[in-house]
């Protein structure tokens, strides 16, 4: 009987350069998507992928991907149930970050590469994290596209560990199929994404 192989983490299987994918056209991101959507991710694959980058706090400035299940969820019309966020801020029962789910695949290429202003060094490692706050980033037309992706979690509604990303695995978060969105398809929420941009 063949040995069952080990499951590659799925980080280790998909390597995205940031400085290369911001450059690249909209055709371009629907085809890497696609091909990483064959590897079928799922939200499990990406939390056992590598026990060694589950955390249980998170500290803001890092990214993390997570299972979730609103305390409001009745009265949200659309919700993120694995979220991919930048925490900014904490708060008493919780924490406020950027979900970069909301945005489409491009979107979020953009959006990360002008948030990497603030990075804390240039080693982008583990120790990498990045050093802003909200004050920082609202009204400003550069980070227009951070204002659908603002949302408040709490911690008695997280479901799972944390899986910390890497700032070397940044970029391919950004295209990981793995977004699981309630109440609406995909496209709705990133169709009403880029309503709110354009009004911000």
């Amino acid at each position: 009987m063949a040995k069952k192989q080990p499951m590659l983490d799925v980080f280790e299987q998909n390597k995205y350069d940031l400085m290369t994918a911001v450059k690249r056209s909209r055709s371009w991101f629907d085809k890497q998507v696609a091909s990483m959507a064959k590897q079928q991710p799922t939200p499990n694959k990406v939390l056992q992928g590598n026990p060694d980058q589950l955390v249980t706090r998170i500290m803001p400035g890092h990214l993390y991907m997570f299972a979730y299940d609103p305390k409001l969820k009745k009265e949200l019309p659309y919700y993120d149930r694995f979220p991919l966020v930048f925490p900014f801020s904490k708060t008493p029962d919780g924490f406020i970050g950027l979900n970069m789910h909301y945005l489409p695949y491009q979107l979020r290429i953009a959006l990360l590469d002008n948030l990497l202003v603030f990075k804390s060094n240039n080693r982008l490692d583990e120790t990498t994290k990045l050093k802003y706050s909200w004050q920082v980033l609202d009204g400003v037309s550069r980070y227009k596209a951070a204002q659908p992706c603002v949302k408040q979690y709490l911690i008695g509604h997280v479901r799972t560990q944390f899986r910390q990303v890497e700032a070397k695995d940044w970029a391919t978060a950004m295209l990981l199929p793995v977004e699981r969105f309630v109440g609406a398809s995909k496209q709705e929420v990133w169709a009403e994404s880029r309503k709110i941009i354009r009004k911000a």
